[in-house]
């Protein structure tokens, strides 16, 4: 490797670690502020770390403001919305790339349609459609919907399908297996990466998300976390480090999911544009 080559490597590391560092700097904060004493975020000079540690602001709002139960609220939706959207999206995305049918391709692009309109849209008639079901202040509006597909998802597993081979569905079918079979015995396990890909995306837009839950949610016993972070304020006196420490409670689920599912999220998405 010549010098100049060895000098532009070194200079690209030295921007991306620049870069780490500069994007780190906001979460770094966010934690030490959740560990100090009520008004020590405002003193001058700012204290970069707290001293000493105050760990009661995580216990002050995840017992006495009831973060325990918002939690456990998005745990039960997120995990609904993941298994709806990940076993829909597999069936419909199987259906499309693998059978001949009329109108496959026309039913294919109008879906990819439905992708180019901002949820805004949608919204006020979705709501009256909930309202008319009667399931407004319910978990339905939440979760249910998955269960019939997403076109995000379905694209993302039809260009996954699309890139194997089409001759392990006709061997199979000749040896006398049914389409449910081969979906379920040779195409699940082959589609891993893109399942968890797809399932770590579901995750994080269902475990942030804030504007359904407050459409929809009116019943306080309801409130998801990224809800009740964002009326903590009103129970809190507007105490900064009590706030930071709910954040940090609901950031980190997040941050775990991904560094721990980060090579599935990549391979998956990696995999699935390889093929139109």
């Amino acid at each position: 490797m010549s010098k100049q080559s060895l000098g532009l490597q070194w200079a690209a590391y030295i921007v991306l670690i620049g870069g780490m560092l500069f994007m780190l700097v906001p979460f770094l904060q966010m934690l030490s502020t959740s560990l100090m004493k009520p008004g020590d975020e405002l003193t001058l000079p700012p204290k970069l770390w707290p001293h000493p540690i105050e760990w009661s602001n995580y216990y002050k709002v995840w017992v006495e403001v009831n973060f325990v139960r918002y939690a456990m609220n998005s745990v039960l939706i997120t995990v609904l919305d993941m298994v709806g959207m990940v076993a829909s999206c597999a069936i419909v995305a199987y259906g499309l790339a693998f059978f001949e049918f009329k109108g496959r391709n026309l039913i294919f692009l109008a879906m990819l349609g439905t992708m180019m309109l901002p949820s805004q849209v949608t919204m006020i008639p979705t709501y009256f459609i909930w309202k008319q079901l009667g399931m407004l202040n319910t978990y339905y509006p939440l979760y249910l919907r998955s269960f019939l597909g997403g076109a995000f998802g379905i694209f993302l597993m039809h260009q996954f399908y699309k890139t194997l081979p089409k001759e392990l569905y006709d061997a199979a079918w000749v040896d006398g297996a049914n389409p449910w079979t081969i979906f379920y015995k040779i195409y699940v396990p082959l589609t891993k990466p893109a399942l968890s890909a797809l399932a770590v995306f579901t995750f994080i837009s269902s475990w942030n998300s804030t504007l359904e839950p407050l459409i929809y949610l009116q019943d306080k016993k309801l409130y998801t976390l990224p809800l009740g972070l964002l009326f903590l304020r009103n129970e809190v006196d507007n105490k900064t480090t009590i706030i930071m420490a709910g954040s940090v409670i609901t950031l980190l689920p997040v941050l775990i999911v991904f560094l721990f599912a980060q090579k599935q999220f990549v391979q998956g998405v990696a995999s699935a544009g390889l093929k139109g």
